[in-house]
């Protein structure tokens, strides 16, 4: 529900009731991932994607369904890959979608799991979205924070409740989203019941040294494909929240100084940009930065200024193993030139070090397009893979 977040706020303060399709679970070939999600309001507007286009319309038929009935429906739309054209889903994948009314009575916890996303607080909203022996309890749900949990899972629904707790915060840690299966009373080694599990950690961050015009558009699209991007740099003349206006933040400090005060809030979701090309500032703070978790760390400069980079690393003690983790030159070779091509170049290194993919064109390739598992937990927050 995040990319849908701010039209779900609005209805919700309204008071009007509204449908969210949710994916929550995929096959093969679907375009989006668990997770994603289509709002729809009593009066037919359409927020968000779930297949691309491919089967929003049903989607959008069933919401207004859900809107007039009150009953939420869990629906798969797909066949094989030969007939996927006649009914939209041209990827020849399979979507399973669940579709629910919202308002103020049936989801009482919406404005507060809105409100943990909004201050980087970590939730997890676990839903219940099919159960043969008691449809009555389908669209109950459970809001789990680490230090706490609520929502009613129906009549004899406490050991289905602990077990929930337990294993929901175990997917909020690892920022994972996805379907859960338990037995009629929260058996684990039932699998009538069907959970799906939405966990929205905090957003990774992106971390941006040297206020440069590079450094502009690197923040840019680090704040659209979802980081927290922090801006900084030594300088206070450069380092201003005017000069990057969609940075979370703005910081003047140098930039070892400031790694280092934050050192233990970086994760290996963490992405730092260095792009400072400047000794005196690189040096450092690259230094500082291979000590940490970070799952990406990429330096701008020539081959000539990498070569003197590395040299002072290895001066300045930083084993060739840590060295082995830089990136740099920063970004793939696209033949980037100007600063906003130069952040695709960037941002695409990052999605490659995410999924493992080859970097190379789609038409030189062959075999699956999409990935199912990332090599590494460089991702998005509350967006993972799914648990079964």
């Amino acid at each position: 529900m995040r990319d849908v977040r701010a039209s779900v706020s609005e209805l919700y303060a309204s008071g009007e009731t509204f449908a969210v399709a949710t994916v929550i679970d995929t096959f093969k070939s679907a375009p989006r991932d668990a997770g994603a999600a289509m709002l729809v309001s009593a009066s037919g507007e359409v927020t968000g994607s779930v297949s691309g286009g491919c089967v929003e319309g049903a989607v959008y038929e069933e919401a207004l369904e859900a809107i007039r009935t009150g009953v939420p429906v869990r629906r798969t739309y797909g066949v094989n890959d030969d007939d996927a054209f006649s009914v939209g889903l041209t990827c020849g994948g399979t979507l399973h979608m669940f579709v629910e009314p919202v308002n103020r009575a049936t989801y009482p916890q919406l404005g507060a799991v809105i409100g943990a996303v909004d201050e980087h607080q970590p939730v997890a909203v676990a839903t219940i979205v099919a159960d043969p022996s008691d449809a009555s309890r389908v669209g109950r749900r459970r809001v789990v924070w680490p230090g706490n949990a609520e929502g009613d899972l129906g009549e004899g629904g406490e050991r289905l409740a602990a077990a929930l707790d337990d294993d929901v915060r175990g997917m909020l840690a690892q920022g994972s989203t996805g379907l859960l299966h338990y037995g009629a009373d929260g058996q684990r080694r039932g699998d009538e019941l069907e959970v799906f599990v939405q966990s929205f950690a905090p957003a990774p961050r992106m971390l941006v040294f040297g206020a440069i015009d590079f450094a502009a558009a690197v923040a840019d699209l680090g704040s659209y494909l979802g980081y927290r991007v922090t801006v900084c740099d030594a300088r206070p003349v450069f380092a201003t929240a005017k000069r990057f206006p969609t940075a979370e933040e703005v910081v003047v400090k140098w930039p070892h100084v400031y790694l280092d005060e934050i050192a233990d809030e970086i994760d290996q979701r963490t992405a730092i940009c260095v792009l400072t090309h400047d000794p005196k500032f690189d040096v450092p703070v690259l230094k500082r930065a291979l000590s940490t978790e970070a799952g990406y760390i990429g330096a701008m400069g020539s081959r000539r200024t990498h070569e003197d980079r590395v040299e002072r690393l290895r001066e300045a003690g930083v084993e060739e193993g840590a060295l082995t983790r830089l990136h740099s030159p920063i970004g793939l070779d696209l033949g980037a030139r100007t600063p906003e091509e130069t952040a695709v170049s960037i941002a695409a290194e990052l999605v490659r070090t995410r999924w493992g993919g080859s970097g190379r064109g789609l038409s030189e390739t062959s075999g699956r397009i999409h990935r199912d598992t990332p090599p590494t937990p460089l991702v998005p927050a509350g967006f993972g893979h799914s648990k079964r």
